[in-house]
């Protein structure tokens, strides 16, 4: 190789060189529930323009109103249509049903989503291996037309949701298919004060990340804690 080919060759994108997605509208799909509600709260908290969904419109709308922050109240599919990137925070059980439902309103969007397929028994949490694989490629099956990432599967709704708290000291593994659909939501993720969104791999590798939630459900109850996680030396 010359010198003048290596003059051109481009550096590489330092990793963290991400975009700015502060004026992205962010919906969240069961933003009623613990896990959603929290997600709001944090980003709209943030600055980030929050829609969350409910089944009943009415619901979403009081919840909206009890997080403020301009947070707004929609049905699903209102919620769906209204957003650039929709966080699906549903409980596992309606998880199929509810993205089949919306597969037209969530057509060309960014879905990221961040549900934990989890059993519970006497001897605790335990992980739950769907026939796709995990709860995002069933979203990525079930949503052809949409473009599918996973992330915020380790946080505490405790904490996401405490007022009092002003930074999240975790980190976010962010999973999918497009460099730059990855990169819009480890920049989200990022808003959130502590938080930082590290790239994890493709959605072939999202069972560990979701099935590691029962783990932390072990460690929260031994340690009386509410625990996340951090990747080092990145």
């Amino acid at each position: 190789m010359t010198s003048t080919d290596s003059a051109q060759k481009p550096a590489p994108k330092d990793p963290w060189d991400l975009p700015d997605v502060s004026g992205l509208v962010v919906g969240v799909l069961g933003g009623t529930g613990d896990q959603g509600r929290g997600l709001a709260y944090r980003l709209a908290r943030a600055g980030q323009q929050v829609i969350i969904g409910s089944r009943a419109a009415e619901r979403a709308q009081s919840a909206a109103d009890e997080l403020g922050h301009g947070v707004e109240g929609a049905d699903n599919a209102a919620c769906a249509r209204r957003s650039d990137i929709v966080i699906v925070a549903v409980p596992w059980e309606g998880h199929a049903k509810t993205l089949e439902s919306l597969r037209d309103e969530l057509s060309g969007k960014l879905v990221v989503d961040c549900v934990n397929p989890l059993g519970f028994d006497k001897k605790g949490a335990y992980a739950l291996k769907p026939a796709e694989g995990s709860a995002a490629e069933q979203a990525a099956a079930l949503l052809p037309e949409a473009r599918v990432a996973a992330a915020f599967h380790h946080l505490s709704a405790v904490l996401l949701q405490d007022p009092e708290i002003d930074e999240i000291d975790t980190d976010v593994m962010v999973l999918g298919e497009e460099r730059t659909d990855v990169e819009i939501v480890q920049a989200l993720a990022g808003r959130i004060p502590g938080m930082r969104g590290v790239f994890a791999g493709r959605l072939r590798n999202a069972h560990q990340v979701e099935s590691l939630v029962a783990n932390l459900i072990s460690v929260n109850r031994r340690y009386k804690a509410h625990a996340g996680l951090r990747v080092t030396d990145v």
